[in-house]
């Protein structure tokens, strides 16, 4: 049983902080739950009548004895929700075993727009190919991970619609740009 449950309705409402947005329509939220529980924790938040989106992808898990496909999440250890942002849904989301938290700072919720949500429900309708990768930002600092050019790092950049690295020599003030398209890349 979990710990919010435990309290009182009254005294858990005095100590959740209001959601940033203030408004009678709902929004998506992403929600963080425990490792493994999200399909348990969505189905949970719909017999409470939550409006959930738990993305779930095909694999292949094998064992000695057999193979099969199996439904797994798209991001484990989060599910969506749609809800009005208040503190009464905000404390019947939480209360939901499994749930840790909303993602968000200090764990208020932060709105995820409806597009966003719209766009992944597409691409997985669609069946198109797509591989998940860390979110990379124009300027972060990055590594190129495997090929001929493991381990180098540098700065992202990006050019007539093209990403590329910038390695800098800072003391001469000279740089080079490769373009990393087709390379793994992950933040430092």
């Amino acid at each position: 049983m979990s710990s919010a449950s435990q309290l009182p309705p009254d005294a858990f409402l005095t100590q959740v902080p209001p959601l940033h947005l203030s408004s009678d329509e709902a929004r998506w939220y992403a929600v963080r739950t425990r490792s493994r529980h999200e399909k348990m924790v969505a189905d949970q938040l719909q017999s409470r009548d939550v409006t959930t989106f738990l993305p779930l992808v095909p694999q292949v898990h094998r064992w000695s004895d057999r193979t099969k496909t199996v439904q797994v999440p798209l991001f484990p250890g989060y599910t969506f929700v749609r809800v009005v942002p208040s503190a009464e849904q905000y404390v019947r989301v939480l209360r939901v075993y499994g749930v840790s938290s909303f993602v968000g700072v200090r764990g208020q919720g932060t709105p995820i727009p409806d597009k966003q949500i719209a766009d992944i429900q597409a691409l997985l309708r669609s069946n198109a190919a797509y591989s998940i990768c860390p979110l990379l930002k124009i300027g972060q600092r990055v590594r190129i991970r495997g090929g001929c050019l493991d381990g180098v790092e540098g700065l992202l950049v990006a050019r007539n619609g093209d990403r590329d690295l910038v390695i800098s020599v800072e003391p001469m003030q000279r740089s080079l740009a490769i373009n990393i398209q087709g390379y793994d890349v992950e933040a430092i």
